[in-house]
Parts: structure tokens; C-alpha cells; sequence
């Protein structure tokens, strides 16, 4: 064993682990701003709506002074920015024109969407389209000097919103997949952007409302649990909202392939199919953890140390991505945190939870009942097994992606692990990295 360990130290070294796209610092911003807000929230009891929106702002303002002081991200390359660069108002100003039509249209079509959708005219939808009324203003005003200042500076300002748009007001013939890649990603921001506004409220609210007891093993947990919760949904809020080339936060591509789009949005509403009544609803019969080993405090303190714990990976996954989270997206490659152990922790901590908290094979009912929760949560696991796989014909479109893909192979932990309980070789074996003495 200790050889084995030595060996993989030793390969860890000649073959380090590729560079993450994102630090650990700008999490860790994130994450210390959301603290001191929810500990003043929970000092003063401030549960409402309008306190889980600064708690987001908490979180986005250290993230953002951190991007840009610290790692200074500004300054990437990916930015496709060129500050020493400055086109005379001149040369952009056709090419800003055409994008801000093509902005402009497209923020109308989303528009057009919400309104037509009836999931979205009841609870907890208005939030969000409360939040988008009044926004909404400022977007378009702040829209012209945004576009302007910035078309001056990129090495390649016609991008897939002029593209859009000079395709509408016709004075260009751009490829369509320039207008089919503009469209996919504002799609993606546009839906899941809505869904985490309209959830933002009551997750801030069951952290500061819950009580909180160090005693009681269910209680604690399900305080810890919610926080953890609370912490995913503004982070991966922040993310949706700060899609900005300066910040290096910008949507490289989106997702182009069918299935990958059926396997995300099956797991979110108005799409959803896990839901209470849906067709994998496997709750049906089933009870919460703490009923079933209720009067068994030894297993109710390790289950619940157990859910904590992969709630914590759940969350963590999200931490990671600083100002960069969204779903069937590129927006730069991650390798640290948990990602240097799995390419997908957060999908593997929310199905172990899943099975850990839920206790399928154990019922109210009948041995069906039991029989059906289990194939119906193992159909769940594998929808995001599905998603995984989709998400990764995707990425793999990237180099970047391909090398970390291939280090995982070789050193990630939970990888080697399915290669051994599976008995496969990986992809380049630890001691095939290491020189021979």
C-alpha cells in the first residue's frame, strides 16, 4: 500500500494536474461574503425576500473584487479582450449597433417565452418575474454604454449577438450556427436563470427560520443541509447573472447536442419529471431518514454526519465555479476542489444522498411500493449518468477538457475506483507515468 502511494505521489509530480480555469480564492470570497450576511440575517431574523437578494449580492460582490484584484482575470486571454487596444467610435459603432439589435431582440424573445408559459404566471415565478420587471429597464439603458465601451476593445467584436442581429436588420449574411450558438446560450441563461431567482426566497428563508439544535442529530442535519442548499442556489445564481467577457465569465459555447438538452431540463420544472406527481416521483410510500431510524441515535448521528458531509460535496461543486456556474454550458475548465477528484462530484453527492436520505427499499406500503421506489430512483440515477455523459460529449469538444479528462484517468480518485471495481485499466496507469530508476 505504502508503495502504491509512493508511486502515486511520484507520478502526481511529472504529471501535474492541469491549471483550473477558476481559483480556489474567488470561491472562498464568495463564501466569506454570504456568511457575514446570513450571520446578521440570522441575528436580526431577516428572512424576507429582499434579504435573500442581498445574500447574493454578498456573495457576488467579494467574488467579482477578487476575480479582478486578485487573479486578475481581466487580463486572459479568453477574454478576447485587448485593453491596450481602442477602435476609433467609427469602426465599432456599426458593429455595436447590430449587436445591441440583436440583444435587444433576443431579451424580447425570452420575454415572449415567460409570457407565454403558463408555469411561470404562479408561485414561485413571480418572484423572478418581479425581478425582471424592475431590472429590466436598466439592462436596456445600461445595455448601450455597456456594448459601446466594450466593442472598442475586443479583438473580435462580431460575435454571435451581432450576428443575430445583423442577420434581422440585414445588413450581413453570417453563418447560421454564429446565430444558432448566440441563441442556445441566451436559451440556457434564460431558463435556468428564472428557475434560481424564483428559488432564491425560500431557501434563504428555511436557513434562517429553521431552529437549529447541537443535540439533536435530525435537527442539526437539516439545518446544515438547508444551509447547504441556500449556499448552491447563490452561487449558481451569481453565476447565471455575472456572464461577463470581462470578468472571463462569458458562455464560450453551449451545449449543441439534442440529448443533452432532454437530460437537463427533464430535471427542472416546468420540464420536470422527478418531481411530486411525475412519472419518477419515487417518494410514493417512502419516508424521510430520521422516521426510519427513529429511537436509534447512534445511526441517526452517523447518517446524518453521512448527508451533511455530501450535501457539503454538493454545494462545494458549486463553490467551485466562483462566477462561472451554469448548466450544458463551457465557460472554462475546472480541475481543483472537488473536481480533482470526480468530473462530476455534485451528481454523484446528490444521488448518494438521494438513496441515503429516502431509504427506498424500505417502505410504508408494500414490497411493491419498496420495489417500485427502488428501479424508480435507480431510473433518476441514471438520467444524471445520462446527463454526465452528454455534458462530457460537449466539453470534449475542448483541449482543455481533453487533457483534464485524461489526468482524471490516470490520478482521480473516484475514477480509478470504478476502473478497479469494474476491472478496467485506466487510460495511463499511475507507474506508466513515473520513470523507471
Amino acid at each position: 500500500m505504502f508503495h502504491d502511494r509512493t508511486l502515486a505521489r511520484q507520478a502526481r509530480a511529472v504529471d501535474p494536474r492541469p491549471k483550473s480555469a477558476v481559483s480556489h480564492g474567488a470561491g472562498l470570497a464568495g463564501m466569506a461574503g454570504l456568511l457575514v450576511w446570513t450571520a446578521a440575517a440570522l441575528w436580526y431574523g431577516m428572512d424576507g425576500p429582499f434579504s435573500a437578494l442581498v445574500n447574493v449580492l454578498a456573495c457576488a460582490v467579494p467574488m467579482t473584487g477578487w476575480s479582478l484584484v486578485v487573479d486578475k482575470v481581466h487580463r486572459n486571454a479568453s477574454t478576447g479582450i485587448d485593453w491596450r487596444a481602442k477602435r476609433p467610435w467609427r469602426e465599432s459603432l456599426d458593429i455595436s449597433l447590430a449587436k445591441l439589435a440583436g440583444l435587444w431582440a433576443t431579451w424580447a424573445l425570452i420575454g415572449v417565452a415567460y409570457g407565454t408559459v403558463r408555469a411561470y404566471w404562479d408561485r414561485p415565478f413571480l418572484f423572478s418575474m418581479w425581478c425582471f420587471a424592475y431590472a429590466a429597464p436598466a439592462l436596456f439603458v445600461l445595455s448601450i454604454p455597456y456594448v459601446a465601451w466594450l466593442d472598442r476593445r475586443l479583438t473580435e467584436p462580431r460575435d454571435g449577438a451581432w450576428a443575430f442581429g445583423a442577420w434581422l436588420m440585414g445588413t450581413a449574411r453570417p453563418p447560421r450556427e454564429e446565430i444558432y450558438a448566440h441563441l442556445r446560450s441566451w436559451t440556457v441563461k434564460g431558463f435556468f436563470l428564472v428557475f434560481m431567482l424564483a428559488i432564491v426566497p425560500g431557501n434563504f428563508r428555511d436557513v434562517i427560520d429553521t431552529p437549529f439544535g447541537w443535540h439533536d442529530p435530525v435537527m442539526l442535519a437539516t439545518w446544515l443541509i438547508r444551509f447547504m442548499f441556500m449556499v448552491d442556489v447563490a452561487f449558481a445564481t451569481v453565476g447565471y447573472l455575472l456572464t461577463m467577457r470581462p470578468l472571463d465569465a462569458h458562455i464560450r459555447s453551449a451545449n449543441p447536442f439534442a440529448a443533452a438538452w432532454m437530460a437537463a431540463l427533464i430535471c427542472y420544472p416546468p420540464f420536470i419529471m422527478m418531481d411530486d406527481g411525475g412519472p419518477l416521483d419515487y417518494r410514493p410510500g417512502t419516508q424521510d431518514w430520521n422516521l426510519w431510524f427513529a429511537g436509534h441515535p447512534a445511526v441517526l448521528w452517523a447518517l446524518g454526519i453521512t448527508l451533511v458531509v455530501l450535501t457539503g460535496i454538493y454545494a462545494w461543486s458549486t463553490v467551485a465555479f466562483g462566477l462561472r456556474f451554469s448548466n450544458l454550458t463551457n465557460r472554462g475548465i475546472l480541475t481543483h476542489g472537488p473536481y480533482a477528484w470526480s468530473r462530476h462530484p455534485a451528481y454523484l453527492a446528490k444521488n448518494l444522498f438521494w438513496w441515503l436520505s429516502s431509504v427506498p427499499i424500505l417502505t410504508t406500503g408494500s414490497i411493491v411500493d419498496a420495489a417500485r421506489a427502488t428501479i424508480l430512483i435507480a431510473v433518476v440515477s441514471g438520467v444524471y449518468y445520462w446527463r454526465a455523459k452528454t455534458e462530457e460529449r460537449h466539453l470534449m469538444l475542448d483541449p482543455e477538457y481533453v487533457a483534464y479528462w485524461q489526468w482524471m484517468e490516470r490520478h482521480g480518485p473516484v475514477p480509478r475506483f470504478f476502473a478497479w471495481l469494474f476491472g478496467r485499466q485506466t487510460a495511463v496507469s499511475a507507474e506508466a507515468v513515473v520513470p523507471a530508476a
